[in-house]
Parts: structure tokens; sequence; C-alpha cells
């Protein structure tokens, strides 16, 4: 038990892509074309996002590198699977299944053309999940929560990365939100996302 405890991964990335599938149910085919927070993205393009991100990081798990961990593509040009019903859980579950490897956290790991230790790749997939999800569910007016851990590694993440991040980085400066902001808000706005986004509004 000891050894099992010493080598367990330092997440386990299923409550954020069980969150994300648990969505998928509400979304036909009129909500593809619907805004999301993230500002040019529709719900089609960030659920195409979401497959492309799940085979990479399984691929960076697996330290496989090829044309997944070594494009770096833009949402806005992502074109979702004609069966992304049947495919998205499949990809998500095979990703999750990778990083529960412990060797997935070792060593170095490529993604989105980036090399990274493999603990980095994993917070990092890990961060996909949780703000991807919370995206899916604002766009498609459904609830959404995230484990407190995920949060925790989501906002240290992305206050490594500053207030101000560099051209191209996925992420906007932060939002300001109070100090005692419910930690969901708090990561999200982190992220440069509005907490209290709707569609429309």
């Amino acid at each position: 038990m000891d050894n099992e405890t010493k080598t367990a991964p330092p997440q386990d990335l299923e409550p954020a892509a069980r969150q994300i599938i648990g969505l998928l149910d509400a979304v036909d085919d009129t909500w593809l074309s619907a805004p999301t927070p993230c500002p040019g993205v529709t719900v089609s393009a960030l659920l195409a996002h979401i497959g492309g991100l799940a085979v990479a990081f399984r691929a960076a798990a697996h330290k496989e590198p090829g044309p997944t961990t070594d494009t770096a593509s833009a949402v806005t040009e992502m074109v979702l699977d004609d069966d992304w019903r049947g495919t998205l859980p499949v990809a998500l579950d095979a990703m999750v299944t990778a990083w529960r490897s412990p060797d997935a956290w070792q060593g170095l790991s490529r993604a989105g053309s980036v090399d990274l230790p493999g603990e980095v790749a994993g917070m990092v997939a890990l961060n996909e999940l949780v703000l991807h999800g919370w995206d899916l569910a604002r766009a498609t007016g459904q609830p959404f929560r995230a484990e407190d851990a995920h949060l925790h590694s989501t906002l240290g993440l992305l206050a490594a990365m500053g207030d101000s991040p560099p051209a191209g980085a996925p992420f906007g400066p932060p939002v300001p939100v109070p100090d005692d902001a419910p930690l969901l808000d708090r990561a999200v706005a982190r992220s440069g996302r509005r907490p209290g986004w709707k569609p429309g509004g």
C-alpha cells in the first residue's frame, strides 16, 4: 500500500472528464452555433477542441510525440466530428486512463508543440478539462461543479503565468473578483473569463 501511495498520480482527471461527458446529452444540434465564454468560439468549435485536446493529451501521457502533440490549432478553426456524441466520451475516457499511469507524470512530455515536464503537462490537461467544462456548461445553460483540488490546481497553474499573458497565450488577463468569491469563480476569473457570463449577456 505504501508503494501505491508513493507512486499515485498527483491528480485523477476522471471527475473533470465525467463532468464534461455528463453535459453532452443536453447539447442538441440547436446549441452548436451558440456562443461560449471564449470569444469567437461556438459550442461546435469548443466540442471539437475538447475532442482534440483529449487525443493530444492522451498521446502526451504516453510520450508519443506526433501530429496531435506538435500542433497548436486555433480553436475557432476546429471542425466537429459528425459522430462526436460517440467519439468524444471515448476520447475523454482514454485520456483519463492514460494519466492514471504514474509514468505519465514523470520525465518530459509534449503538448501543443511545447515541451513540458510530465507533471506540468498533466496539470495543463486537468486545467483544460476544468475550464472547458465550465465553458460548455455556461454556453448550454447547465450547472457545473468541479473538485476543490482541481480548482486549486487550476488557480496555481494560472497564477504561475502572471497577470499579463504574452501574445498568443490561451488565456487572457485575470478578471477582478472579490477575495472571498467562490473558488470556482476565482479559478474562472484567473483564466480571463467572466464568472457571470451568460449567452447573449
